[in-house]
């Protein structure tokens, strides 16, 4: 699970769904650097689109410690939009093979809702970095008006974190196939995490 990659001094990829960026600050500790100086977790960097809504998240990400990779997966009819996209590739594959750690929302940033782009397969399949799935929810909450219904948790609400994984995109991986299977898996956890807080899992 997650602790067996943050021992590892390889990248990592994260990826949660967008509607739960307002949990997601909680899902990665940050980098720790050991007395011999070598490091227990990865730095972690949060994909983050140029939008309007992008600019405001970033900036209160970073406020917490998250720097931002600023650009977009999602295929765009905008050249200057196309660029920035490719360059954010680019910026995630050099920052994952260095050992650094991204954190990807995969039906962002304009959805659908919980479908699965293929940015996050191809990024895993050129870093070979190990994928994992986190699964978040609160209760109480109240649900925006937004696209994905972003989840605002209330004051004192309950919170829970499901993790899956690792997984692997292979050479040889059908990036379509796994989109889909990975997406249910991302749908999974998270619904587990739900069924956490509504007393159905268990601890």
């Amino acid at each position: 699970m997650a602790e067996q990659v943050w021992k590892t001094p390889g990248g990592a990829i994260l990826c949660f769904w967008h509607a739960r960026i307002p949990l997601a600050p909680q899902s990665w500790p940050q980098a720790r650097v050991e007395a011999d100086g070598s490091r227990a977790r990865q730095d972690m960097r949060a994909l983050i689109s140029r939008s309007s809504d992008g600019e405001f998240i970033a900036l209160t990400v970073q406020q917490i410690g998250f720097p931002s990779i600023r650009g977009s997966s999602k295929k765009s009819s905008d050249p200057g939009k196309n660029k920035h996209g490719e360059q954010a590739f680019r910026d995630m594959i050099k920052w994952v093979k260095g050992g650094g750690g991204v954190a990807i929302t995969p039906d962002g940033p304009r959805g659908p809702a919980e479908v699965m782009q293929l940015g996050t397969p191809t990024l895993a399949r050129v870093t070979g970095a190990p994928v994992i799935f986190v699964g978040l929810a609160s209760k109480p909450c109240i649900r925006i008006g937004s696209w994905d219904r972003t989840l605002i948790p209330l004051p004192f609400s309950r919170g829970a974190m499901v993790w899956d994984g690792p997984v692997y995109a292979g050479r040889d991986d059908d990036l379509e196939a796994l989109t889909g299977e990975w997406a249910a898996r991302l749908t999974a956890v998270t619904e587990r995490a739900e069924a956490l807080l509504d007393g159905q899992g268990g601890r």
